[in-house]
């Protein structure tokens, strides 16, 4: 009885604690930093998975513009590529390979559709490269997009918007988007915050 009892309010609890997420904190974890319109909006790379299961929308101002910006997407990924500008030691624990460039490296500079990225044990496939506008990756599954688009604003700053588009076929995929969506949050933060850094740093020594 005293068992059935303790089952009985840890699945109220666990029950409690979903119900809470999804209606005060999963909404703001899926769409840091981007506004009303740019979560809304239909965006490259959207149509590259119509019938997501799930969808983040992130974003951040930088001061530089798109075409300064555009570089450090371009050369995007594992070793000996450019990185993911997060949490390197992170990314390294699940054998990722990611060693975070503070430089342009021209030799990725000019990605072309169908060139492949390896992500861990999956492989990413360019979908989209147009230079200063957007870059878009699918995974080799069809399961997971992952689209950047650069909308210039005035005064030479850019909105950067970060959209990942999953499915999720199985029930061990939903229950592991539930840790990953907050988990993700952390990671990619601190990618557009890198992303800024690197970018606005460069900015001003493109300008002269």
């Amino acid at each position: 009885m005293r068992i059935a009892t303790v089952l009985l309010a840890a699945a109220s609890a666990v029950g409690a604690t979903a119900v809470g997420y999804r209606r005060y904190l999963r909404q703001p974890i899926l769409t840091w930093g981007a506004t009303a319109d740019e979560v809304a909006a239909m965006l490259p790379g959207d149509d590259l998975l119509p019938d997501a299961d799930g969808t983040s929308t992130r974003a951040i101002t930088i001061h530089a513009r798109p075409d300064q910006i555009y570089p450090w997407l371009a050369q995007m990924g594992p070793a000996p590529r450019g990185g993911a500008y997060t949490y390197d030691w992170i990314e390294n624990l699940l054998g990722l390979h990611m060693h975070s460039a503070d430089h342009i490296l021209e030799e990725f500079q000019h990605p072309a559709i169908g060139d492949e990225i390896a992500l861990g044990p999956n492989r990413m496939r360019v979908e989209i490269a147009e230079p200063g506008h957007s870059f878009a990756t699918r995974s080799a599954d069809g399961n997971w997009v992952w689209a950047f688009t650069l909308v210039a604003g005035g005064g030479d700053t850019t909105r950067l918007v970060s959209r990942n588009r999953f499915r999720l076929p199985r029930l061990r995929d939903r229950i592991g988007m539930i840790p990953m969506e907050p988990g993700s949050l952390i990671m990619e933060r601190k990618m557009l915050l890198g992303i800024k850094e690197r970018a606005e740093r460069r900015a001003p020594a493109d300008r002269a």
